[in-house]
C-alpha cells in the first residue's frame, strides 16, 4: 500500500498527473490531491474555481480505482507549506508534481513551487514535465 500526495493547480496539471499514476497505482494506494491558495486579496475567484476543477480532474479520474481525497487549503501558507502539512498528516510515501520548462530569468523572478518543494523535501517525488 503506497499513499501519494499529488499537488495541483489546475486541470491541465491534474490530468498529467493522473496519467502518470495510473499506471503505476494498485487498488489498495490513496491518492491526496492538494490545491494551495495563498487566502485573502491574493486569491481571485477564479483561482479558487480553477483550483477545485483542478481536485474534481483526480476525483474523476482515479476515484474509482483508489482511495482519493482532495483538499482545497486557503489558509495563507504557501503552496509547499501545504504540501507539507499534508504529507506529513497522511504519513505520505511519495510526492507527485508537474513541472514545466521556464527560463532562467522566469525562474529568478517568479520563483516555483515546484522548485520550492524539490529543495526542501525529504520525501521521495516524481517529477513529471507538464509539457
Amino acid at each position: 500500500m503506497q499513499t501519494f500526495v499529488l499537488a495541483t493547480n489546475s486541470e491541465t496539471v491534474s490530468q498529467t498527473l493522473c496519467s502518470y499514476l495510473e499506471g503505476v497505482l494498485d487498488p489498495d494506494d490513496s491518492v491526496y490531491a492538494v490545491n494551495s491558495q495563498p487566502g485573502g486579496d491574493r486569491t481571485p475567484p477564479h483561482a479558487v474555481a480553477d483550483g477545485k476543477a483542478a481536485l474534481e480532474v483526480v476525483s474523476d479520474r482515479l476515484g474509482d480505482e483508489v482511495s482519493v481525497e482532495t483538499y482545497q487549503i486557503i489558509r495563507g501558507n504557501s503552496p509547499s507549506e501545504d504540501i507539507f502539512d499534508i504529507a506529513e498528516e497522511v504519513d505520505a510515501d511519495e510526492l507527485v508534481i508537474g513541472v514545466r520548462k521556464r527560463s532562467q530569468t522566469d525562474r529568478l523572478i517568479f520563483g516555483s513551487v515546484a522548485q520550492n518543494i524539490m529543495r526542501q523535501s525529504d520525501y521521495p517525488m516524481r517529477v513529471i514535465p507538464r509539457e
